[in-house]
């Protein structure tokens, strides 16, 4: 007998649940080596695909250009964060020459849903009467593509009491005694698949989570789990995780742990070394409740008997980050007050306890190098602990042997294999304007268990920092410094530095960085920074 909960399946096109996270360091989930408890993002690791060089785009808003329109940021118009530098490559938003999946999708029938940050057009400071929804400058996913939304539209703010905050482009206020912004998107995105699953029609969700972005904010019982755990601090735990990574096979065992950041001190220096263990317990909790989210995102999809039928991805935006939150001069100027009017500590303030929400802080450079481990560098950067995330494939009507890929992928291929896997055509023009080609290369043939190697030269420049890789051979350049040249076979972790014995090789390959540079708008950033740069 039918099961009435079962979907008819009119085609062999899935359901597609893209989860896109925030701020995420590479080791940070357990089936990427990490202490962390994160059994549902586990399972889906285990019984799909982890690719090990999965590239994002060094930060927020240049990474969700990238993998909404299969283009690198610059072409979709942000080439830089959401402020409008006057010039086309560096508007703030999405442009008119490049498509969004919801748009691309929604046009080959499938119903494109969005739970989570948009962050992809709109400069805006905390007031959302300053986002002029529905003008040019600021795009609301439905306006591009998405038939639903919940979410925000700007970046990182209070779990607790988040700015922007709108349900299908109209503001709301957070609901209930108990609001957090992990669990609301959780939640939201439950009712879309509930709504939408059992429909003859396939949909696209995009699900993007804020977690584990700064402000730390978590509920007590998730913090709880952790407290304590970090109390051997960051040098134990960076050097846990890379042997978790070893003996997974994530990494080469000839790929030495990178040093601890020099601005870093040695654990046994730290003085206030609770304060240390409570930050990084709240940042873990973060991550805790973000799995729970995807555990009950999967639980639906049983319920509907569709788990079989829809292909997961999960990934994050960028790196670790180091940021550094200082105290706010005046109090409450940034993120003025909690739901029940008290007033809001910025900064990392030392012997302040975070986690509530009159707190709003960052968890510091030492712990986004453990984030990171074993790679250099963060958020913002190009070097590998910057642009490295975890990437979960987990399709089971399609992959029925879990592996590991070594192959380097990076954000700009997962639209067109998304339109491969969904039968979609990539449109030359839309709604009258020409659009550009994609720029990545469908990963769908690995996916199905068949040879794949990437083709394509992959590229990065983010305020001045710049990369190309192309096959074995990454060079890398840390604003303002030379460019750096390493053997990504023999050395991930980019702790020798070639460059000045192969300088044929770094002339070839700036003269790739250079032509692509100059074909996707890139300019040089002392040119083109913002003043507060």
């Amino acid at each position: 007998m039918p099961n009435p909960n079962q979907r008819p399946k009119a085609t062999s096109r899935p359901n597609i649940v893209l989860i896109f996270v925030d701020d995420m360091g590479y080791s940070d989930i357990g089936c990427y080596g990490s202490e962390i408890h994160t059994p549902n993002l586990d399972y889906l690791g285990y019984n799909g695909i982890r690719f090990t060089q999965m590239y994002n785009y060094a930060r927020c808003c240049p990474s969700r250009a990238s993998i909404l329109t299969g283009l690198y940021p610059h072409q979709a118009g942000i080439g830089h964060m959401v402020n409008n530098l006057g010039h086309p490559s560096y508007q703030g938003y999405l442009n008119d020459r490049c498509i969004t999946i919801a748009e691309a999708l929604r046009a080959h029938g499938y119903r494109t849903l969005m739970s989570g940050k948009w962050h992809v057009g709109g400069y805006y400071s905390i007031h959302p009467h300053e986002w002029h929804a529905g003008e040019p400058e600021y795009p609301r996913p439905t306006d591009r593509g998405f038939e639903h939304h919940y979410g925000t539209y700007a970046g990182g703010g209070s779990y607790f009491n988040p700015h922007t905050l709108s349900r299908d482009g109209q503001y709301i206020e957070p609901e209930g005694e108990t609001f957090y912004y992990t669990d609301a998107i959780t939640d939201n995105a439950i009712s879309m698949i509930e709504q939408y699953g059992r429909g003859p029609e396939p949909f696209f969700l995009y699900v993007a989570y804020t977690a584990p972005h700064w402000p730390l904010h978590a509920w007590p019982e998730d913090i709880a789990k952790y407290r304590g755990k970090y109390a051997k601090g960051w040098d134990a735990t960076r050097i846990d995780r890379h042997e978790r990574l070893i003996e997974m096979g994530l990494l080469d065992k000839r790929w030495k742990i990178s040093p601890r950041d020099e601005q870093a001190p040695p654990w046994e220096d730290v003085p206030n070394k609770d304060w240390e263990d409570a930050r990084m317990a709240v940042y873990a909790a973060q991550i805790d409740r973000m799995d729970q989210g995807v555990g009950r995102i999967m639980d639906k999809l049983r319920d509907l008997n569709i788990e079989e039928d829809t292909l997961v991805m999960f990934l994050s935006d960028n790196g670790g980050c180091a940021e550094l939150l200082r105290e706010d001069p005046v109090p409450g100027s940034a993120v003025p007050f909690t739901r029940d009017g008290r007033p809001v500590r910025i900064g990392n303030l030392e012997g302040l306890i975070p986690g509530d929400e009159n707190t709003f802080m960052s968890y510091g450079l030492p712990w986004a190098n453990a984030s990171n481990t074993p790679f250099r560098l963060y958020k913002h950067w190009v070097h590998e602990g910057g642009i490295s995330t975890p990437f979960i494939v987990y399709w089971p009507a399609i992959i029925r042997v879990p592996r590991i890929i070594h192959e380097p992928v990076h954000i700009i291929d997962i639209m067109p294999t998304l339109l491969e896997l969904a039968e979609a055509r990539y449109p030359d023009e839309y709604e009258g304007r020409k659009l550009l080609p994609l720029e990545g290369e469908s990963l769908a043939p690995a996916l199905r268990g068949e040879t794949w190697a990437r083709e394509s030269p992959i590229f990065w420049e983010h305020e001045g920092n710049r990369a190309v890789r192309l096959g074995r051979w990454k060079l890398v350049s840390r604003y303002p410094g030379k460019w750096e040249l390493y053997d990504m076979i023999e050395d991930r972790t980019e702790l020798n530095d070639l460059a000045d014995k192969d300088k044929p090789r770094v002339k070839e390959l700036a003269t790739l960085y250079d032509a692509w540079a100059e074909r996707c708008g890139v300019l040089p950033w002392e040119k083109i920074r913002p003043r507060r740069f």
